[in-house]
């Protein structure tokens, strides 16, 4: 009876979030049968390798990556179930600012598979860590090889935007590198934020939760002890992400010649779709709409 409760509010709730997507898209007074007659004119052809491309960005990144990670920890899972685990955060990444609620949606529904919370949180910090790494050697070549090319051919009036999404992506992956290698610090920054919550009385003061604390970040410190010993793991993973991510920037392209457009190469097109990713990825925008 509980299950079928949870069934029929997680299907509301995605018929919600449906419609509040629609409507945001559509209240402004777009012709929805002006949007049809475009539709009919694009070739179906090729979409079918543009939604190849999102399907290899979810399934074929995200979830192999997760699979990959969770066996060289010792954590057997079938596939299919890395497979929910990157649909659930693709999901909430794209209903939420910045795409803030993928990992904790993620980490949820992890710990229901008896996946430890603190083994879930690394791994998932690695796989945002690769992510963003990605965009950042993008931005960092961008900057050195293209200032005087392609930042002032195609971007030059949003070589600005470009710049700052570049170095929030940079102190960003800085930041998590230093909590995944410096359990010591992650733990410091959890005992202080409990401590404040107590303080604001928004938390009440358990000499267990300490403990709790503790037990918890041992198997942090293990874990990334393991993970900084085989590097080959990591550098595995990046390759993993790199196919990922270029797999949707891609997808652009084919919707690019699905329309009946040219005139533009491949490149071009993928390093453009590339480079909005670098500059609005940070910036508290709705994950969906921010690379658009």
């Amino acid at each position: 009876m509980e299950n079928k409760k949870k069934m029929i509010f997680n299907v509301l709730f995605l018929f919600l979030v449906f419609a509040a997507t629609i409507y945001g898209v559509f209240h402004g007074g777009e012709d929805l049968s002006e949007i049809a007659e475009i539709l009919k004119t694009v070739n179906s052809y090729w979409l079918l390798p543009g939604v190849a491309c999102v399907i290899i960005f979810i399934w074929g990144g995200e979830s192999i990556i997760i699979f990959y990670m969770m066996h060289t920890l010792g954590i057997h899972l079938k596939k299919w179930k890395c497979f929910l685990f990157s649909s659930v955060g693709f999901f909430f990444s794209c209903i939420t600012p910045s795409a803030t609620g993928g990992q904790p949606a993620q980490i949820y529904y992890m710990k229901k598979e008896k996946i430890p919370i603190p083994v879930s949180t690394l791994v998932l910090m690695i796989v945002t860590i690769t992510y963003k790494m990605v965009l950042v050697v993008i931005g960092l070549g961008l900057m050195i090889f293209g200032r005087g090319g392609f930042i002032r051919t195609h971007m030059y009036n949003i070589r600005h935007i470009f710049y700052l999404g570049t170095g929030l992506n940079v102190f960003c992956v800085a930041s998590m590198l230093l909590l995944v290698f410096h359990p010591v610090l992650a733990r410091s920054i959890l005992v202080k934020g409990m401590e404040l919550l107590e303080k604001m009385h928004l938390m009440r003061y358990k000499s267990t939760r300490i403990e709790k604390l503790n037990a918890s970040m041992d198997q942090y410190h293990t874990t990334a002890v393991y993970l900084k010993d085989h590097i080959m793991v990591l550098v595995n993973v990046f390759a993993i992400t790199l196919f990922q991510r270029f797999a949707l920037f891609t997808a652009t392209w084919f919707v690019y010649k699905a329309f009946g457009l040219s005139g533009t190469n491949a490149f071009v097109i993928i390093l453009l779709q590339s480079v909005i990713s670098v500059s609005v990825d940070m910036l508290p925008l709705p994950g969906g709409d921010g690379n658009q």
